[in-house]
């Protein structure tokens, strides 16, 4: 039986979860989902915002399905023990290497987007965030008291070879699916780790990727772009910390960070299996919590991502999709609203993919 580990975390993350599971019970699937605490709920229960039983369940799982963890209320917290903690313990243990973040924009939405209809109509880019590495976990780091009484904060980026040419794979096979192009994002021209970046993602495509286009961008002139013409991109490839912020700003292409899913990816080990969290990429959102008005959409579209990377099912995966895309184009959440269309809340939203799914 394969398993699912559903983890809705804090704020919006058990509204938009229960609206995903609706639209997963519609689909009639032989799936065990064992659900459990993580991030500030697990912290406020459990002392704790990833508990050694939830990581061992993460560990077994076939698949994890994330919600979203975080909030103001957790904020005097210590930093190792903050909800956050949750998501890059998970990505740390279970060696979750690559993120891939779809930025789609529905036809019905280009009038939603911060940019011009006929920027992003038609926009179909992924981003593929290398998600074990880098900033957010290099050493050293932390806070130091220096002997004036004034402190000093260290983070320090780090990438070897091996952990850049694994994302590099990811992203140039992903490619080969799509439209054949791959831009790698850095800053050789300021960092060490840049270059290293640079030099290693062009070697992996030289070697072993050469029916793939390959192109090179600073990360501040790839958010330019991503701003001016973002329909020039099909994958950009990139490290932990210009991932995070370049993807979000391609959610706002598509209208709002309530539409994008994203998967993350482990290594495939010798019987096949391949670990992997799926999770929007909007947080928590505490200030709308409790009312029912937040997007499921990026959290269905996860859903969707982890039917065709985990479960292999390419066919409802689709289905999802089409019915996520169906349904927006006759009801909206707030985030969205439009002046000739319903606006209604999370659960009523659920409701209408499963109506256009049709079952």
């Amino acid at each position: 039986m394969t398993r699912i580990l559903v983890l809705p975390g804090d704020g919006i993350g058990p509204e938009v979860m229960a609206a995903a599971l609706t639209v997963f019970d519609a689909l009639g699937l032989s799936v065990e989902l064992d659900h459990d605490l993580v991030g500030g709920a697990a912290y406020d229960a459990e002392g704790t915002p990833l508990p050694d039983r939830v990581l061992a369940k993460a560990h077994a799982a076939d698949a994890v399905l994330f919600g979203a963890v975080g909030g103001p209320k957790w904020d005097g917290v210590a930093y190792d023990l903050r909800p956050e903690a949750a998501i890059i313990g998970l990505r740390k243990h279970l060696d979750l290497f690559a993120n891939l973040r779809p930025a789609r924009v529905f036809d019905r939405l280009a009038d939603a987007s911060s940019l011009k209809p006929e920027l992003v109509r038609g926009l179909d880019l992924m981003i593929v965030r290398e998600s074990t590495g880098g900033v957010y976990f290099g050493e050293p780091r932390g806070i130091e008291r220096l002997p004036d009484g004034t402190e000093r904060g260290v983070n320090t980026e780090v990438y070897s070879t091996p952990e850049i040419e694994r994302v590099a794979r990811v992203a140039l096979d992903l490619a080969r699916r799509r439209q054949g192009r791959v831009t790698s994002v850095d800053k050789a021209n300021v960092m060490e780790s840049g270059l290293l970046w640079r030099r290693t993602v062009q070697a992996v495509r030289d070697r072993d990727f050469t029916d793939v286009a390959l192109d090179h961008l600073y990360a501040d002139n790839c958010a330019m772009q991503i701003v001016r013409a973002p329909k020039q991109f099909d994958v950009v490839v990139t490290g932990n910390l210009f991932g995070d912020i370049l993807s979000d700003l391609a959610s706002m292409c598509t209208g709002s960070l309530g539409l994008l899913p994203s998967a993350t990816l482990g290594p495939v080990d010798a019987d096949g299996r391949r670990p992997a969290l799926y999770e929007p990429i909007h947080g928590s959102a505490p200030d709308i919590a409790g009312r029912g008005v937040a997007n499921p959409i990026a959290q269905i579209l996860s859903l969707a991502m982890l039917l065709r990377w985990s479960l292999g099912l390419e066919e409802p995966a689709t289905r999802v999709e089409r019915a996520c895309e169906a349904a927006l184009a006759r009801v909206r959440t707030p985030d969205l609203a439009a002046p000739d269309l319903p606006t209604v809340g999370t659960r009523e939203m659920a409701d209408a993919v499963v109506r256009e799914l049709g079952l």
